[in-house]
């Protein structure tokens, strides 16, 4: 028997992701993520949470706050590398405050060190209030829900049969 969702529980549809994020980092994209500034020293986007990033409480899953941190920072390690292959080896996360379904939530990445062969990044998600949203970075009325530190390995060689993975990257960074 398929579990029926009371109707009580409906939350607002998620936002369009933009084609951006579709092409950057598909996961996020399938969230409702929208990826709003790419650069070697700021990775910036934004979740209206809704029922795909949710768990069973109604309110935004840890492991999404993790995939948001990784997938912003290993986009500006990429980056920050010259567009060498990173990889994330260790993700420290701290959840400090709920988001609930509907709340949207803004997202920052930059970069603590950017070394030759580690890069250390850190992520931090707000809780954006809906009444003030103007400049989401600046906006005093926001609330932090979760903090990380993601340290990434960023001089590995790019594979010959995905030396265009950069590619998509590239296009959306020079458009800034």
């Amino acid at each position: 028997m398929e579990y029926q969702r009371p109707q009580s529980c409906s939350s607002p549809a998620p936002p369009p992701a933009s084609s951006k994020t579709a092409a950057l980092d598909s996961p996020l994209h399938t969230l409702g993520f929208e990826i709003l500034e790419v650069s070697p020293q700021k990775v910036t986007g934004r979740l209206l949470i809704n029922e795909k990033c949710c768990q069973p409480f109604k309110v935004l899953h840890g492991g999404v706050s993790a995939l948001i941190a990784e997938a912003l920072a290993s986009i500006g390690a990429h980056m920050a590398s010259g567009f060498k292959r990173v990889a994330g080896i260790h993700l420290s996360i701290n959840h400090v405050k709920s988001a609930e379904l509907g709340d949207l939530v803004f997202a920052q990445a930059i970069p603590v060190n950017v070394g030759r062969t580690i890069q250390v990044w850190e992520v931090q998600l707000w809780k954006m209030n809906p009444s003030n949203l103007k400049s989401e970075e600046e906006s005093s009325s926001k609330s932090l829900v979760a903090s990380s530190r993601v340290t990434l390995l960023s001089n590995m060689p790019v594979p010959e049969h995905l030396r265009d993975a950069g590619e998509t990257l590239r296009k959306f960074a020079s458009k800034l």
